[in-house]
């Protein structure tokens, strides 16, 4: 990786996988300038996986999505934001185990069940909330 100040190549000083989040973070020193930056590496998920809207539409994965609809189903906690993190990754994890295909397609059905079972065992009232919105939607 090079430097964000400088633009030079820099040296990896500290590594650590988190577990929780499918990332490494990183701890770079800059061999020029001498900055020490932390940098944080996660999966791209558009490029491994693809979501089948429908009949035809077919698009890359995106975790934004996942975690907007999860944060919407979680407003009414207090710690929605977190809530929302955790479950989004809980639920891509859940997807790779589960995915067969070797193209990575997930379809829309079941994203939506394997969000409705983290939820139900999470909390009742974000699974109805979710549940009601993508079953409503289903039906268009």
């Amino acid at each position: 990786m090079v430097c964000i100040y400088c633009g030079k190549q820099t040296r990896i000083t500290n590594s650590r996988p988190q577990k929780r989040q499918s990332a490494t973070w990183r701890r770079h020193h800059c061999t020029a300038c001498g900055a020490i930056f932390t940098s944080l590496e996660r999966v791209d998920y558009s490029s491994s996986l693809s979501f089948k809207d429908g009949e035809s539409h077919i698009i890359p994965f995106d975790r934004d999505n996942l975690y907007l609809s999860l944060y919407e189903s979680c407003r009414h906690r207090p710690s929605a934001i977190p809530d929302a993190t955790a479950l989004t990754d809980t639920v891509i994890a859940k997807l790779l185990a589960r995915n067969q295909t070797p193209a990575g397609l997930v379809t829309r059905n079941e994203l939506v069940a394997v969000v409705v079972t983290a939820l139900q065992r999470f909390d009742r009232v974000a699974c109805t909330h979710y549940a009601a919105y993508h079953r409503a939607l289903r039906a268009v």
